[in-house]
């Protein structure tokens, strides 16, 4: 019981930390306007998610069936190598910027910084090829989810965000306990070594590369030495902490309801109050990670049980409660959630 404890600290940790790390960058990915979709209010991006979602997962799973894994190996790698260069750009120009004293032009610090962005890259997916040990599986798979939250949390508004934690909740119970195929897949790539999950060991000396099928565990009831959580069980309900954190609402008119504009910019004027000493966006992001943590820990409860668990309907559900809640707290229903 105490070597479980220990797991599931760490993996509520891991939980929290993606999140704090994820909206630390998003302010950073913001002003480079390094957002997913051109506009974050549109309830589109949603679904335009979900059938990108959809079909790589069923392009990985086809190769998965015709007994490619090689092939679908390699789709996975290619797609974490693209990944990583992408959400180290930014980060690393800033290192080249400070290294430099700031004296390097533009043009030579964008080309270096991808240079050395493709280049990072490139070691860590060759560490990862040639060493899959646990640690270096979550290393990368911790850099994975917090840049790529920290994007997907700025390209979507709020109400896109909640509409996504939601129809990704329902499609995770579905793939788990209805088709299956979740388990599937997970199993496969987990052979592959692959960082599609992070691996808490139980024990000390315990050794990802001799890791068995998670399926044959399950069937013969053996006791798992590791635990294990899906990169998406970290990013997907840190969206919505990263959108609370950057989209708050409008101050109204309080006669007409209507957002008050500046009359420089033309922009609407942010409301933003004061909690506990913490501006009330970063409240209200704080208590939507404490939602996903409550939801994490009912989700420990099953999970402990044995048998593999849909994360997504307790992580998003607790997320979206801890906002929902803390925003009625502070705004009441004047601003609708800041939904609309």
């Amino acid at each position: 019981m105490r070597r479980e404890f220990l797991s599931i600290a760490a993996m509520a940790g891991i939980l929290v930390a993606s999140q704090a790390v994820a909206i630390a960058l998003s302010t950073l990915f913001a002003d480079q306007g390094m957002r997913a979709f051109e506009n974050p209010a549109d309830v589109t991006n949603t679904l335009v998610y979900i059938i990108m979602i959809l079909a790589f997962t069923a392009v990985v799973l086809g190769l998965v069936r015709y007994r490619r894994q090689n092939l679908a190996k390699y789709v996975i790698m290619g797609s974490i190598f693209i990944t990583l260069a992408f959400i180290l750009f930014l980060p690393l120009a800033y290192v080249v910027f400070y290294a430099t004293g700031g004296a390097i032009d533009a043009d030579p610090l964008y080309y270096a910084s991808s240079l050395l962005s493709f280049v990072v890259a490139g070691l860590l997916v060759y560490v990862l090829v040639k060493f899959p040990e646990w640690y270096v599986i979550d290393t990368i798979g911790f850099v994975t989810a917090a840049g790529v939250t920290a994007i997907l949390g700025i390209s979507f508004g709020l109400l896109p965000a909640i509409l996504l934690l939601l129809a990704l909740a329902v499609y995770d119970a579905w793939a788990v306990y209805r088709t299956k195929h979740m388990i599937t897949l997970a199993d496969e790539l987990t052979t592959q070594r692959l960082p599609i999950l992070l691996v808490i060991p139980k024990k000390a000396g315990y050794s990802f590369r001799q890791q068995k099928s998670l399926k044959e565990q399950v069937a013969s009831g053996e006791e798992r030495e590791a635990m294990f959580v899906g990169l998406g069980d970290l990013i997907i309900p840190g969206i919505l902490s990263v959108s609370a954190f950057t989209f708050p609402p409008p101050k109204l008119d309080p006669i007409t309801g209507v957002p008050i504009r500046d009359p420089i910019s033309g922009l609407p004027v942010l409301d933003i109050r004061f909690i506990l000493g913490l501006p009330s966006n970063l409240f209200i992001a704080i208590c939507a990670i404490i939602g996903c943590l409550i939801g994490f820990a009912f989700l420990m409860r099953f999970v402990l049980k044995g048998n593999p668990q849909a994360g997504l309907p307790l992580l998003n559900g607790g997320a979206i409660a801890g906002y929902l809640l803390s925003f009625g707290l502070i705004y009441g229903t004047t601003h609708w959630f800041g939904l609309f």
